[in-house]
């Protein structure tokens, strides 16, 4: 996916990247709750939190015409 201005597309790029990271981990930490190993879950979950917060940062520095077409996915 590429953002409709050329200059914020380095940081579009690092936003979708955080996120598809964000969904991933959210994904390993769905198993290890199912599993019942709550050292894993903890772990993921500061993950979640870490990568979560990152997708946020860039997310809030790019113009809302970019967000709403990155929430839209």
């Amino acid at each position: 996916m590429t953002a409709k201005n050329k200059n914020n597309q380095s940081l579009f790029n690092r936003c979708i990247t955080a996120l598809n990271k964000y969904n991933s981990l959210n994904d390993l930490r769905d198993k290890a709750d199912n599993e019942g190993n709550e050292k894993e879950v903890k772990k993921y979950n500061r993950l979640c939190e870490n990568s979560f917060d990152k997708y946020l940062d860039y997310l809030y520095q790019l113009p809302k015409y970019e967000q709403n077409r990155i929430e839209n996915l």
